[in-house]
């Protein structure tokens, strides 16, 4: 089994036909950020895009995602942020979107204590599973993928002690579109495929219990 996972699609789709097995994938999981500050009909846009390849997504909004966006993936069955999904017995998701403040008062954002609250809700619900993969759209704090192109990390400290504390067996973000790469957190491999529009996504392979992801590009 396997599942392909991208964000900060921006109302870009246009590579999802070059993506390599994604039309086989046991599921589509969107980290974020599928429009620009946009509408109902946007997501709808995005959504039927990807579901044209593969229809079983799984998506939370990002920052650049307002409440109608969000709406829709309720509407749709897909929403998985502040949610645990069992993906195959075993193997559990965890999604957690928006950003905490930008400097460009995007309309996804909420406060870092808001955040802690969030991650804090969600950590006990890991041990349901014998391997949990966290999507969380905010990457961590003073990390490879959290890092602006001036080089200053940006991320979230909750993020952070939360993948210390938990342990994901997997953790995928996004948000910083120029951070992309991978870095590891105890355990943890940590993921940042960066915009759709530059090809990064990643594959997500559970196979006889066992998981592993890799950071992949078109």
């Amino acid at each position: 089994m396997y599942w392909i996972a991208f964000g900060d699609i921006h109302e870009s789709t246009g590579v999802l036909a070059s993506i390599p097995g994604l039309a086989m994938a046991d599921g589509v999981i969107i980290t974020g950020d599928l429009t620009n500050r946009g509408s109902r009909e946007a997501a709808a846009r995005v959504l039927d895009a990807v579901a044209a390849v593969n229809p079983r997504i799984l998506a939370q909004p990002g920052n650049m995602d307002t409440d109608a966006v969000h709406q829709v993936l309720r509407e749709r069955g897909m929403d998985i942020h502040l949610q645990a999904r069992e993906l195959a017995p075993g193997l559990g998701l965890l999604g957690i979107g928006l950003s905490t403040p930008t400097p460009f008062g995007t309309p996804g954002e909420v406060p870092e204590t808001t955040l802690a609250g969030w991650l804090d809700e969600l950590a006990p619900l890991a041990g349901r599973y014998d391997k949990c993969i966290a999507v969380v759209h905010e990457p961590p704090a003073e990390s490879a993928v959290d890092r602006l192109g001036n080089g200053q990390h940006v991320g979230s400290p909750s993020v952070r002690r939360f993948i210390e504390r938990v342990q994901p067996d997997v953790f995928i973000s996004g948000h910083i579109h120029e951070s992309v790469g991978e870095d590891r957190i105890g355990s943890t491999p940590v993921f940042n495929p960066g915009m759709l529009a530059g090809g990064g996504f990643v594959r997500i392979d559970f196979e006889n219990g066992e998981l592993s992801a890799e950071l992949m590009s078109v």
